[in-house]
C-alpha cells in the first residue's frame, strides 16, 4: 500500500465519539500486515485497530456527506481513504461499517463518520459474505 502512512500523525477535524478530548494521533502500518493500521493516542491510552476499506470491504462505498469532506480540505477530485475499525473477539473479527474514518492523507486530518440508516452494520463479519 502506501509507504506514507507508515507512521504518519494525523489529526481529527471533531472528536470521535466517546473520545471528545483526543484529537491527535498517530496511524501506524501494521507490519507484514498489508492494509491494517493501529491508530494510537500519545495523549491518551487509545488504540484502535483500522482496515483499509478498499482491501477488505472493497464494495463498500458509503455516501460521505459534503460538509465533511470540505472539512477534510480534499481538493476538488481527490477521493478520501475509507478505513473502517476492526472488533476481534472470541466468536470473530468484526469491522464497523457504519462508522467509517475518512482520511486525506496529503493534510493529514480525519474525521469519524456516523452514517445515517440501517444500510450499513455496526459489526460486519470480517470475510463474510
Amino acid at each position: 500500500m502506501n509507504s506514507v502512512l507508515s507512521s504518519t500523525p494525523v489529526t481529527f477535524t471533531a472528536p470521535m465519539p466517546g473520545l471528545d478530548a483526543v484529537h491527535d494521533f498517530a496511524l501506524r502500518s501494521i507490519e507484514n500486515a498489508p492494509g491494517l493500521f493501529a491508530l494510537e493516542s500519545e495523549s491518551a491510552s487509545v488504540r484502535l485497530f483500522l482496515a483499509d476499506a478498499a482491501v477488505f470491504v472493497p464494495d463498500y462505498s458509503p455516501r460521505l456527506p459534503r460538509p465533511a469532506l470540505e472539512a477534510l480540505e480534499l481538493s476538488d477530485g481527490e477521493a478520501p481513504r475509507l478505513l473502517v475499525v476492526v472488533n476481534h473477539s472470541p466468536e470473530g473479527t468484526t469491522v464497523n461499517l457504519m462508522a467509517p474514518i475518512v482520511l486525506n492523507q496529503a493534510a493529514r486530518k480525519c474525521t469519524q463518520l456516523v452514517l445515517d440508516g440501517r444500510e450499513y452494520p455496526l459489526r460486519a463479519v470480517l470475510g463474510g459474505a
